[in-house]
């Protein structure tokens, strides 16, 4: 009796802890089950090596990084367009920072630019950084050369705009402040892309969307301060949403079809190479959209307000070509000619082919590696081991895909020649406004332009390849194909931070 007695307290904590311990299972399955499980597992792989990256990375080592948080600075103050500023070289853009910050820039810009190689790290001085970093923001102000991003709208850089205002509000350092503005484009990113998988839940589709927003390249660029955040957010949005109502013919919610229609408005003036993406949502049925008699016609007037906030924002921005040759060598200096390659292009397209033809031959394995990743201004390439396990995602999630029976061929083939299109818009574009006349390939091409693009891409591709991958007894793949490529996933970018941390800190 005495014996039973005290055994009674063990097991009821025993009984206790499995009940709750079922609870917490049930609880996550039902997140799991109403969000979808690539949602849940985006959010947690993007949002913490995402944290990783912001955290880690050394302020303004990221792709242009320094360029694109003074334009973001400019628009957080109220500068939506840009401004000319006085410089001996030339024609220039850019705008003031506060002066602590461009000190912390100035440090990094010079320590990226000559750090010592291999096996020394990246980073000389870590106590500067920090030292630097701790530096209150002050009214003083120092104007900053950022004629690159001053040809961008200030969309892309809302969120980024955010992070200041807040640091503003609690009085940040400059280290502070720069990570803050990173980490609103990271949430931007998490938020817009997680609402994206989320509206693919119900269909296989959504691990191929997963694994393209998980890329290495991907997540770093949402760790640190840049436009290509939120547009490739946005575009991997219209994208998911292209899919689900075009190639999967299923019904678009009411704030999906919001969701589409705002970014057909929004994506043309995040970059102009994905202009014709935000296009294609003329190509949803209306019906799929809930929209009737003339509400029908509202997707082409979104459509119709994205090209025109396009073009006229081009013709805001157009002045700024003149000054971006001086981000190329000084002898290169004033060897970019918009006009001038336009005219070629027109007079002698079969020059131009030549050149792009011999372009693709030198640089494609460059390319592809960036695909994947390229870390910031550390130009520190992901891991063969990243590159490998993305691929096996990659095969995987596209081989489990739904077979698609729509659309028709005719639509297919427009969203197939849509996307040549704008491919070949990115080499168009990088042809006229950086590369030199004359020269020998196109310049300034690099793999991670094509990230916006890979999803309908591969929706092409499935719509025209029946071949899946089937499970035994001719079954279709279940959760051993979903933990596959959450664990390929997971190993690419767990084998890129530590190659990054070793590079850039030792």
């Amino acid at each position: 009796m005495t014996a039973d007695t005290e055994t009674r307290p063990a097991d009821t904590e025993r009984a206790a802890g499995r009940k709750a311990l079922s609870g917490t299972a049930r609880a996550g399955r039902a997140v799991i089950h109403r969000a979808g499980p690539a949602t849940v597992a985006f959010v947690l792989l993007a949002g913490v090596f995402g944290l990783v990256f912001a955290v880690m990375s050394p302020p303004f080592w990221g792709h242009d990084e320094l360029t694109q948080f003074g334009r973001a600075y400019q628009v957080s103050q109220g500068g939506l367009t840009p401004t000319e500023i006085e410089d001996g070289r030339g024609v220039a853009y850019g705008g003031e920072v506060p002066a602590a910050v461009e000190a912390l820039m100035g440090f990094a810009l010079d320590d990226y630019t000559h750090n010592p190689g291999e096996p020394f790290p990246h980073v000389a001085e870590p106590g500067t950084y920090q030292r630097l970093s701790d530096a209150p923001i002050t009214d003083d102000r120092k104007t900053v050369w950022f004629t690159n991003t001053a040809a961008y709208s200030a969309v892309p850089y809302l969120p980024s705009a955010v992070g200041i205002w807040f640091a503003d509000l609690i009085d940040a350092d400059a280290g502070t402040l720069v990570r803050l503005t990173r980490l609103a484009g990271l949430a931007a990113y998490l938020l817009v892309v997680g609402f994206a998988l989320w509206s693919l839940r119900a269909h296989r589709i959504q691990w191929l969307a997963f694994t393209v927003a998980v890329l290495p390249i991907a997540v770093f660029q949402a760790g640190t301060i840049t436009a290509d955040t939120l547009t490739n957010a946005l575009a991997l949005l219209v994208s998911a949403l292209l899919v689900k109502g075009l190639f999967l013919g299923d019904r678009l919610g009411r704030t999906e079809t919001v969701a589409v229609m705002a970014t057909a408005i929004l994506l043309p003036l995040c970059k102009p190479t994905y202009v014709l993406l935000a296009m294609l949502v003329v190509l949803i049925p209306a019906e799929r959209m809930g929209l009737t008699a003339w509400r029908r016609w509202i997707t082409w007037a979104c459509a119709g307000l994205g090209a025109l906030g396009f073009a006229v924002w081009m013709k805001i921005a157009a002045p700024t070509g003149e000054g971006t040759s001086l981000m190329r060598p000084q002898h290169q200096w004033y060897t970019v000619d918009t006009g001038e390659q336009l005219t070629g292009i027109l007079t002698d397209p079969f020059g131009f082919l030549r050149t792009f033809w011999e372009s693709i031959l030198r640089r494609d394995h460059e390319w592809f590696t960036e695909f994947f990743g390229e870390l910031g201004f550390a130009y520190i390439n992901v891991p063969a081991t990243a590159i490998v396990t993305c691929l096996l995602a990659f095969a995987v999630s596209v081989g489990t895909a739904e077979r698609f029976s729509r659309p028709d061929f005719r639509r297919t083939l427009i969203v197939a020649l849509t996307m040549a299109a704008s491919v070949a818009m990115i080499y168009v574009t990088l042809y006229m406004s950086f590369t030199p006349v004359g020269y020998y390939i196109i310049d300034g091409v690099q793999g991670r332009y094509f990230i916006p693009l890979a999803i309908v891409a591969f929706a092409v591709l499935l719509r025209w390849m029946p071949f899946r991958l089937r499970g035994p007894g001719d079954r279709e793949p279940g959760r051993g194909a979903e933990l596959t490529i959450i664990a390929a996933t997971t190993i690419a970018l767990i084998t890129t931070v530590a190659k990054y941390h070793i590079y850039v800190w030792g």
